[in-house]
């Protein structure tokens, strides 16, 4: 399997540098159909970062004040895709002064020269997708003051990324490269003088696409939330684009939107971002509210799972828990093994949280960040809930493995807050226990009630429960419920022992109590972020204890303390940090 894989792969490269070279071959196109609109929102801060030089890119810095962008010598793979990819503009664009654009000009006209006769890593249907709709968007902030030959080197090289890009985009894996590379085709075909046709076969495909990869629930098959963001913003820019175009949007293309809208929305917490599951993380500030906005669906109550998340809400408090199998196949190269984790946001603050993607870290912080362990939920014996298959040859992918193939969710009103029980057998297999989990939110969001049960449930899983027994000479079967904390959460372990008090930013206070029966501690933890140069050292409050019988169960709260008030100001400014 890996053999053959690694043939496509090599085809693939090899088809991109063939059509690459054929590009340069094609007609310069010379203005476009009508003004460019910047559609996309990038980051002030890193903005500013990369106008002092300052280059972060897939968590390494390097510093770079008088060179050019692609004079730096690219410490892995990944950095050079992502300045090749060109979302930076984003962020000089945010930016908007003189020396950001002096910056981007010097960078693209740079790339155009370095690379823009067809070499270098940076032709691949996905990251040219990427590349040319960034262009096209910051078009005017790019083009204000250049001489009229920087301008003709300008279209010429979009014209012929276009053309690369409309032959080269079914190349793209499914999932997010795809719609990255489709749209692309599609946003300049119809901005550019001349290359209209070239988008018509790129719209059906992107039709095809969005029955195929999006399914009922309004989900990919990674379950990724941040990417389902990506994916639901690149079909509003090309929806707009058509329209912009006067040309209307194909039926398939309008219902995957609609069908994604409620979806992201079940997946936001309380402070307006995204729930960090396989691989995603929360999301740019505003992004979110801005591709909603942007798509004109209306809110509506969506019943049951979304993308197989529950999400459970009361007063400003929000949970959002993983509540399905993980991913398969290709699917699950990024996927955790995250099963009924869940996260807790109160207001403005995370307050529970996962740990996050460690991709951006090195190979042994990604294999952490997807383990059981690093997720606030139930694990045995510092197993994880389903494990990592060897990497393939060639790409060094792993793909998730002998995960829960059995997942029981029910959700329930009660008369004082809203139930989530749920289960899941990524355990029997080995210690013939099922992890049951209940989650009970107050309507008011002020407490949240947990019990974790492990059961043996038929004879069989009683038979290896028991060899589990005798493994560990009757000492039973270690667990340790781990809460990873955000942060910006200050914690202390409180009456003697017995409970953990959490306060956050905005002034409220938290306690964890639990029923007294197993060890309670504060344990360091970290906190991953693709932006951040390190892990973020945080804290998680881990309950351990043995599992002695067929059934074993955990009871725990987590609620506002009593002097904390109903609703409070929130008023603290976030200041963006670099580090």
């Amino acid at each position: 399997m890996s053999g053959s894989h690694n043939m496509v792969s090599r085809w693939a490269r090899f088809q991109n540098r063939l059509y690459a070279r054929l590009s340069q071959r094609h007609k310069s196109v010379r203005a476009f159909v009508s003004q460019p609109e910047p559609r996309t929102i990038g980051s002030y801060a890193r903005g500013r970062q990369l106008v002092a030089g300052n280059l972060l890119f897939a968590g390494y810095l390097v510093e770079s004040q008088s060179s050019g962008l692609w004079e730096v010598e690219a410490p892995n793979g990944a950095f050079d895709d992502e300045r090749q990819g060109f979302a930076w503009l984003d962020d000089l664009a945010a930016v908007g002064d003189v020396r950001a654009r002096e910056k981007a000009q010097r960078w693209l006209w740079g790339w155009i020269e370095a690379h823009g006769r067809g070499r270098g890593s940076g032709w691949t249907p996905e990251l040219t997708g990427r590349r040319v709709i960034r262009w096209i968007n910051h078009a005017p902030f790019l083009l204000r003051g250049v001489e009229p030959e920087q301008s003709h080197a300008f279209f010429r090289s979009l014209g012929q990324q276009t053309w690369f890009l409309s032959k080269r985009w079914p190349g793209a894996k499914p999932g997010l490269g795809r719609f990255e590379a489709l749209t692309g085709v599609i946003y300049a075909g119809l901005a550019l003088e001349g290359l209209e046709e070239l988008a018509d076969p790129a719209v059906r495909a992107l039709a095809r696409d969005c029955n195929n990869q999006i399914d009922k629930e309004g989900g990919l098959p990674t379950r990724n939330p941040e990417e389902l963001l990506e994916v639901f913003t690149l079909l509003n820019w090309a929806t707009a684009a058509l329209h912009e175009a006067g040309r209307g949007a194909p039926h398939a293309q309008t219902e995957a939107i609609e069908r994604i809208a409620p979806t992201l929305r079940a997946l936001r917490h309380a402070d307006g971002q995204l729930g960090r599951f396989h691989g995603g993380g929360r999301g740019l500030e505003g992004r979110l509210d801005h591709a909603l906005a942007a798509s004109g669906v209306k809110p509506v109550h969506a019943e049951g799972l979304s993308m197989g998340y529950a999400r459970l809400s009361g007063g400003r408090t929000s949970v959002i828990v993983d509540a399905s199998v993980p991913p398969r196949g290709a699917a699950s190269y990024n996927a955790h093994a995250s099963t009924l984790a869940f996260e807790l946001t109160s207001g403005r603050r995370p307050l529970i949280v996962n740990c996050g993607s460690g991709i951006s870290f090195g190979v042994e912080w990604r294999r952490a960040g997807r383990a059981t362990p690093s997720h606030s939920t139930l694990c045995l014996d510092g197993f994880s809930s389903a494990r990592l298959a060897d990497p393939e040859r060639g790409t060094g992918l792993e793909a998730l493995i002998e995960g829960p193939t059995q997942v029981p969710v029910e959700i329930s009103e009660m008369t004082d807050g809203i139930r989530f029980q749920g289960g899941h057998d990524g355990y029997a297999k080995v210690f013939g226990l099922t992890h049951a989990r209940t989650l009970e939110l107050s309507h008011d969001g002020r407490g949240l009630a947990g019990e974790d049960m492990l059961l043996a449930m038929d004879d069989g899983a009683k038979r290896r429960f028991d060899k589990a027994m005798d493994a560990s000479v009757l000492a039973g079967v270690g667990f340790d419920l781990r809460l990873h904390l955000h942060p910006e959460v200050d914690a202390a372990v409180d009456l003697g022992g017995a409970a953990v008090s959490m306060a956050l930013k905005s002034g409220e206070i938290w306690v964890f109590r639990h029923d007294g029966k197993y060890k309670l501690s504060l344990e360091p933890s970290v906190y991953l972020e693709k932006t951040r140069l390190k892990p973020r050292a945080t804290k998680q409050i881990v309950l351990s204890g043995r599992a002695m019988e067929y059934a074993t169960r955990i009871r725990w709260t987590l609620s506002k303390a009593q002097d904390t008030a109903i609703a409070i100001r929130d008023l603290n400014r976030d200041e963006p940090e670099f580090d």
